[in-house]
C-alpha cells in the first residue's frame, strides 16, 4: 500500500481538553484525530470529504510545561460615535489561565493519499499544528510502500478503543475526531488508547479465535531489533469503533 509520508517538526504545540474553558486547559500527549483533519485541510487549502481517508501518525515530544496565558474578554460600552454601530469606549477583562504545552513536538504522518503529496510540498496555509501560533515546518515529505509483517513494534501513537484489552500500557481517552463544518462545527468523538511507551505485537492479548496480524509497517522508519514500526490507520467518519489496523 503507498502512502504519503510527512515529518513535521515545530518549537511548542498544544491540545487542549475542549471541555475546559477557565482558570486551566489540560491538554492532550498528542492530537486528536480532528487536528490531524484541520492539519490537512490547511494543506490543501479547504475542507476535504473525509469518507475513505485514513491516517496514522508517530508523534514525540522532548517535554512539557503549563504556561500562562491570557484570554481578553471585550464587551462594548454604552454610547455609540455618530452614525456608526461602533461603540464609543471597548471594555473587557483579562482572564488569566494556565495551559499545557509540549516542547520540540515531532510528528510522522501517514495519509492514504499519495496524490497529496504537491499540497504538503506547497501548503496553502502556514504549517501549524495544534493552536495558530505553533508554527512548525515539514522536514520530509515522501510517498512511501508500506510492508505487511507479522511482527511490529507500536509507540507513540494512537490505537483504537478495542484494542484497550490487548494492552495494559496504554490510556483510554475521549478524543475530538471530526468537526462538521457543513453543520456548524457540529464535532463528534470517539474512545481511543494513547500509546506512549512501546510494546510489540508479540506482546499484544489474544481473546478465542480473534486473529492478530499481519499488519502494516514502514520499512523506512527505524527498526528495534530488526522488528519494524507498526502503522494503526484510523478514519474520520466511519464506525465510531473503526479502524484499519490490520493489512488486507
Amino acid at each position: 500500500m503507498q502512502v504519503l509520508k510527512v515529518v513535521l517538526e515545530g518549537i511548542t504545540t498544544s491540545f487542549r481538553y475542549p471541555h475546559f474553558m477557565q482558570q486551566v486547559q489540560p491538554g492532550f500527549p498528542m492530537p486528536p484525530p480532528a487536528t490531524i483533519y484541520g492539519h490537512i485541510a490547511s494543506a490543501l487549502g479547504e475542507c476535504f470529504d473525509p469518507d475513505g481517508v485514513a491516517f496514522a501518525y508517530h508523534f514525540t515530544a522532548q517535554g512539557s510545561t503549563e504556561d500562562l496565558e491570557h484570554i481578553h474578554v471585550l464587551s462594548g460600552a454604552s454610547g455609540k460615535l455618530p452614525g456608526s454601530k461602533i461603540p464609543k469606549v471597548v471594555e473587557g477583562n483579562v482572564n488569566p489561565f494556565s495551559r499545557h504545552i509540549l516542547f520540540r513536538p515531532q510528528m510522522v504522518l501517514y495519509i492514504n493519499r499519495p496524490d497529496w503529496e504537491s499540497a504538503f510540498r506547497m501548503p496553502c496555509y502556514p504549517v501549524v499544528l495544534g493552536r495558530s501560533q505553533d508554527l512548525c515546518s515539514y522536514s520530509d515529505i515522501r510517498i512511501v510502500t508500506l510492508e505487511q509483517q507479522e511482527q511490529v513494534y507500536f509507540e507513540h501513537t494512537l490505537l483504537p478503543y478495542g484494542m484497550a484489552t490487548q494492552t495494559a500500557v496504554g490510556s483510554v481517552v475521549m478524543m475530538p475526531r471530526w468537526l462538521d463544518y457543513a453543520r456548524h462545527r457540529h464535532p463528534t468523538f470517539a474512545r481511543y488508547v494513547i500509546l506512549q511507551r512501546r510494546v510489540k505485537s508479540t506482546e499484544l492479548l489474544r481473546f478465542g479465535d480473534a486473529p492478530i496480524g499481519p499488519y502494516w509497517s514502514d520499512p523506512t522508519a527505524p527498526q528495534i531489533n530488526q522488528i519494524p514500526l507498526g502503522l494503526i490507520f484510523h478514519t474520520f467518519t466511519g464506525d465510531a469503533y473503526e479502524a484499519i489496523n490490520l493489512a488486507s
